[in-house]
């Protein structure tokens, strides 16, 4: 009897799925509390319920609050943050969701932007928020002032005034003079908030252990630091010092093992700004390094349909991180004298944790799921789905399981991956697409990526692997600096040719290729030096690395870094940046390539896919820009729903123009 032909993943699929995160255990850990957001398609927006874990069974506690947990205040009462319709401007409400059921209750609202709450004792709390160094008290304004001023603010809404760099952030808009600052809160009778740090400092990472505030953070007047320092409040003394007091390393993930201070710190002298941090111990003017990570302690496995989160948490003295390994995460534990034990490790995309001393909570997806959460048992074993939130979207539906092609190129050994469609077969000719990465220091794994999925179900052969420049394999393997364009264009044209050797009933007159962020660089390179591809789709992309230099809320460094150049300036440095830019490259285009940009991508800014297209247009080379308003370069994984869906459609259309 022939089995019944799969339905196909469609673009309206990706609006269908649901996407769990900010995972917290109360006290106890007995119930673990987590936010699921939800696309709402015909209103072209998201919405959030909180949901937990009670007894492995997981329930939905919400069903109209759009809300999400911020810290549990005790074992029965989470903290959830929403806004209402009535919330003056530049506020933060919190809410208390008892466990015991009813409607959430008021708690706080706080007179600030609020980024993290995190509790000292009793009614004493530690607050990370933003403020406007212009206006650095702001947050003691009455009702009526706070109305007033935003009313001010409407009218001057016409212009923005930048005077310092960066003045942009991605997904945060134009951010000159904001800063990120702490605050000590006082609840009871009446609220009482006191910030702690002043106007121009910026604050990184905070933690809270024995009373007292740990965070990081420097002096940002008009010119941001690369380097972080650590400080030290007491909230019962009322008193603060620095601890760590060097412009030396850029330092984060602070966390306590046996009541002594640790952090992530790079100096980014060897690998430069992507250089993996080692974990050190943090006394007095200090950093003692206790372990040299192998491969990066965190998630970089990605994909287009689950959100990252916290990839570090310590429980009972010992230190848990997510870690990137190859293609796929593991679980990471260490103890005080920092040797590494392997809790957990298996193909597929881990994208946040939590953990108590009974369990270990994890949002993952492998190669034909999408996110769920998980736990295991703190050994790790026991690995356990307790959640069904995406079966109902995926049931029935074709999804092609990845097939491993190991391959040889440039001296390295190197992997990739074959999407085929459903009843492949060998004696048809199919078109194709290669997917590129962004990055560069990302990862493919054998995860569900459904732009693939898409592809696949029309019709496409898909395949994509890890370069060398992705993560996995240590910082020598992700070090691309004044390489970009070298050895990684010829890995990828060498896989190329790995897969039409294997899958020789792909039709070489039809294959596409696509990437964004990095992959949209390579994107600009491939076409400026191969004329094999049939179409091309380049998103949110960089051609011209000078220009990216001073535009992009990375650029200053981040440009010159990738290039091997000192700076920006300077004959020697500018031709180290122009013969890494795809835009140095084309005249020599013939490739039909489309253009995905967003006007509020200020990481790769929207000139950069202009400039591009441009240089196509006018030597009438086929092309198309396509430019998503208000949104930015996190456009594919959680811009608005019918954006995201007409992204698809877009490169949907183009390639399929293409090769039919």
């Amino acid at each position: 009897m022939k089995a019944k032909k799969l339905e196909p993943i469609t673009i309206e699929d990706i609006v269908k799925y649901r996407q769990p995160n900010n995972l917290m255990y109360n006290p106890s850990g007995t119930v673990l509390a987590f936010s699921v957001q939800k696309a709402d398609a015909e209103k072209n927006c998201y919405h959030n319920d909180v949901w937990a874990v009670r007894n492995g069974k997981a329930e939905q506690l919400t069903w109209s609050l759009d809300a999400v947990p911020v810290f549990w205040e005790d074992e029965r009462t989470l903290i959830v943050r929403k806004t209402t319709k009535d919330a003056l401007p530049g506020v933060t409400e919190l809410f208390a969701l008892s466990m015991d059921g009813g409607e959430a209750k008021p708690w706080i609202t706080l007179p600030f932007a609020m980024s993290s709450l995190k509790k000292i004792k009793g009614n004493m709390y530690a607050a990370k928020g933003f403020i406007d160094a212009n206006d650095p008290d702001a947050y003691k304004d009455s009702d009526e002032v706070r109305k007033k001023k935003a009313e001010e603010k409407k009218k001057e809404a016409v212009y923005t005034v930048v005077d310092e760099v960066p003045y942009w952030f991605n997904g945060a808009g134009y951010t000159n003079k904001k800063r990120s600052a702490l605050f000590l809160i006082h609840t009871g009778d009446t609220l009482k908030v006191k910030r702690l740090t002043a106007p121009m400092f910026s604050v990184g990472d905070m933690k809270v252990e024995d009373k007292k505030i740990y965070y990081t953070g420097n002096l940002n007047k008009g010119h941001e630091s690369l380097y972080s320092k650590v400080y030290m409040y007491d909230a019962e003394l009322e008193k603060g010092e620095v601890i760590y007091s060097k412009n030396d390393h850029s330092i984060g993930s602070l966390f306590f093992l046996g009541g002594q201070l640790y952090g992530a710190a790079s100096d980014m002298k060897k690998y430069g700004l992507n250089q993996t941090a080692d974990l050190v111990k943090i006394t007095k003017n200090h950093l003692e390094t206790k372990y040299v990570p192998e491969v990066s302690l965190y998630s970089s496995v990605i994909g287009d349909t689950a959100e990252g989160g916290p990839a570090f948490e310590t429980v009972d003295d010992h230190l848990l991180t997510l870690a990137t390994v190859e293609s796929h995460n593991a679980v990471f534990s260490f103890d005080e004298t920092f040797r590494k034990n392997v809790l957990w490790e298996q193909e597929g995309m881990l994208c946040t944790m939590a953990a108590c001393e009974k369990e270990i909570a994890v949002v993952y997806q492998d190669w034909n799921h999408v996110s769920e959460v998980y736990v295991m048992n703190p050994d790790g074993s026991g690995f356990r789905k307790v959640t069904s939130l995406n079966d109902e979207a995926l049931e029935g539906k074709y999804i092609a399981k990845p097939e491993r092609l190991p391959y040889h190129s440039e001296g390295y050994d190197l992997l990739g991956w074959v999407l085929l469609p459903q009843d492949f077969n060998p004696k048809k000719k199919y078109p194709a697409v290669l997917d590129v990465h962004g990055g560069p220091r990302c990862a493919y794994g054998e995860a569900f990526f459904h732009e693939m999925q898409l592809w696949v179900s029309r019709g496409f052969v898909v395949f994509f692997t890890n370069i060398k420049g992705s993560d996995g394999r240590g910082d020598a393997f992700a070090d691309i600096r004044d390489d970009y364009g070298g050895t990684d264009f010829r890995n990828l044209m060498d896989f190329t040719d790995a897969v039409l050797e294997k899958y020789p009933n792909i039709d070489k007159t039809k294959v596409c290729e696509t990437g964004g962020s990095y992959g949209g660089f390579m994107t600009n390179w491939i076409i400026g030096h191969t004329d094999r591809f049939c179409a091309c789709a380049s998103q949110r992309s960089i051609a011209n690395w000078t220009s990216f230099t001073f535009i992009s809320d990375i650029g200053e460094c981040f440009g010159p870094d990738q290039c091997g150049a000192s700076n920006g300036f300077g004959d020697k440095n500018v031709e180290m940046m122009w013969n890494h830019s795809p835009l140095k490259y084309a005249e020599n285009v013939k490739t039909p390539t489309l253009f995905i940009h967003s006007d509020e991508d200020f990481r790769c800014p929207l000139p950069e896919g202009m400039q591009m297209m441009q240089s196509l247009a006018v030597r009438d080379i086929e092309t198309r820009l396509v430019i998503f308003h208000g949104e930015n370069h996190e456009l594919s994984r959680s811009g608005k729903p019918q954006h995201r869906m007409r992204r698809l459609q877009e490169i949907t259309d183009w390639f399929e123009k293409h090769t039919k």
